[in-house]
């Protein structure tokens, strides 16, 4: 179903009827499966969970570790190695760096995707910590790895002196303060140049909103983005930056990745502390980075991730395991020689025809070199879409009841019927969901005891049609919604780790393909990342526009 204009006030207005908002829910439940999922015998369901925390493997996996090195850098791109070895040589400055980025967005200079990525601009208080940066290079003292490394990042971390929306059109929100992450960053040094788009509340997967322009597909300027890290998206595959910061709660970090041809990866549920973060009152979402490279989204890890956030009480949820970034790194170099690698058949059918021999090929290349893919089957998992929107959707609705009641009118009008929609669901129901959710985790942790990974494409078909003439027209696709989190889903409701590397394009568009692993194993995520970059087939000629940053 795709609305836009007229026919999507109109439908929104009847879905804000009693009768209206019954009969989208009985479309909703029927196109999510929703009734299947709340027709599942007793044992399909557990006692609530006490928190949303990832369930510890019973058993410790992983294989045998090569010394294989960080893979080549992609071509085309530039990577953050890459610049710390320009200004180590003095081939560059981070202040250069900055000036080269200053100039394209002036110059609004942004290839296929029409409009700018970025919402918000401090290039004022970005160039000051360019030149320090530049001076600590220069005296040999640089702080880390993302000293000097521009990174946007998504507009619902607070920045101080800037105005972070959320995507939304009500919320005129000037921070006093930065967020934990956007503290820690500038810590090391990452010169944070702006903020980037996101749709309404993050709760729109394909990258469409009605307030404001949009940035379209870097590959091509009539399709979607993806979301809901939108603008960090583009950001990232247009070469402003080898890194950014994103957050993922259905797939809003795996799903632009793949539909602009980088790299994304959504760590362990809270293994980046929240605070200052407006989209952390869920039990889904977890941030993390968009990258280039699978290195990039390491040293993006190694510094946002090990820094302890005392105010974010659920970081307590997680084991204490000394010198992560070490071993991320390590990882890059493993390979995949004795790793297990689940396929789920019955998921995979459920790929759009014309991606699945592609994608399913690129992972077998991985037997090549000694991985072993190994027939999984988690039924519960068919269920996962519907859990994730259940979930997701109710708990922003509670979130928002208080800003809805006041601000309704300036809520767009698919969020509008999505809220409205989310209002007549039974509390038994979402419950019972809640349930099933608990059985799903402990499910998927028994086979994560027999495997190392679980491979699934990233979306099941390639951006959705979203024409650069429509602007900021009220639109929504309810089938594309369901098309890009019939897979990204699993990882979220579970608190997985799970990333995604680009496959191919088809008709022009990428799509990709993510490995989940087991609870608090970057690791083997990472490894697998590495090791489809390392045999070439997880790397996408650069879109057009695309700039390299020396």
């Amino acid at each position: 179903m795709r609305l836009k204009g007229i026919a999507l006030k109109a439908a929104r207005k009847f879905a804000e009827t009693p009768a209206g908002a019954r009969i989208l829910r009985l479309k909703v439940f029927r196109d999510y499966d929703v009734n299947s999922l709340l027709r599942l015998p007793a044992e399909s369901r557990r006692p609530l969970a006490v928190h949303a925390g990832p369930l510890a493997q019973k058993t410790r996996r992983g294989w045998r570790g090569a010394d294989l090195g960080i893979p080549s850098p992609p071509p085309g791109r530039t990577t953050i190695a890459e610049l710390q070895r320009a200004y180590r040589a003095g081939e560059t400055t981070p202040l250069e760096v900055l000036s080269h980025i200053e100039g394209r967005v002036r110059s609004e200079d942004f290839g296929q995707s029409v409009s700018s990525p970025f919402h918000s601009l401090d290039f004022q208080r970005a160039r000051r910590a360019a030149e320090t940066s530049t001076t600590r290079h220069r005296d040999g003292e640089p702080l880390g790895p993302l000293d000097g490394i521009p990174i946007p990042v998504k507009d619902h971390f607070l920045m101080e002196g800037l105005n972070v929306d959320a995507g939304s059109a009500h919320l005129d929100h000037r921070s006093e303060t930065d967020a934990h992450l956007v503290e820690v960053l500038r810590d090391a040094g990452a010169i944070l140049f702006a903020t980037t788009h996101t749709t309404e509340w993050g709760m729109d997967p394909c990258g469409f909103s009605q307030h404001g322009a949009m940035p379209r597909n870097v590959y091509d300027s009539d399709f979607s983005a993806g979301g809901s890290s939108t603008g960090t998206g583009v950001a990232v595959s247009l070469g402003f930056a080898p890194v950014g910061v994103g957050s993922d709660g259905g797939g809003s970090i795996r799903i632009p990745s793949a539909m602009n041809g980088i790299f994304g990866l959504k760590p362990t549920f809270v293994r980046i502390g929240r605070t200052g973060d407006l989209f952390a009152g869920n039990s889904v979402s977890a941030t993390g980075p968009l990258g280039t490279s699978t290195a990039d989204v390491v040293e993006f890890l190694a510094v946002a991730a090990t820094a302890d956030d005392p105010d974010d009480p659920a970081r307590r949820w997680g084991p204490r395991q000394r010198n992560l970034a070490d071993r991320w790194r390590r990882a890059l170099g493993r390979g995949v020689d004795g790793c297990r690698i689940g396929i789920f058949r019955r998921e995979w059918e459920e790929l759009d025809s014309a991606l699945h021999q592609r994608t399913l090929h690129a992972v077998q290349q991985l037997e090549k070199d000694g991985a072993e893919l190994v027939d999984i089957d988690i039924p519960l998992a068919s269920h996962a879409p519907a859990i994730g929107m259940l979930t997701i959707g109710m708990e922003t609705l509670a979130n928002l009841q208080d800003e809805y009641a006041h601000h309704r009118e300036q809520f767009s009008d698919s969020l509008r019927m999505s809220l409205s929609m989310f209002s007549t669901i039974d509390a038994l129901d979402f419950m019972a969901a809640r349930r099933t959710r608990a059985a799903l985790r402990h499910r998927v942790r028994d086979v994560l005891d027999d495997v190392d990974l679980i491979a699934l494409p990233t979306t099941r078909t390639t951006a959705a049609h979203y024409p650069a003439d429509l602007g900021d027209t009220p639109f929504v696709d309810v089938n594309a919604i369901g098309d890009m989190t019939r897979f990204t889903f699993l990882a979220n409701v579970t608190g997985l780790p799970a990333g995604t590397v680009p496959v191919g394009r088809h008709k022009g568009l990428p799509f990709g393909v993510q490995f989940v692993g087991g609870a608090w194993d970057e690791a083997s995520v990472i490894a697998a990342m590495a090791h489809a970059e390392r045999q070439g087939w997880a790397r996408l000629i650069p879109p057009p526009g695309t700039s390299v940053l020396l």
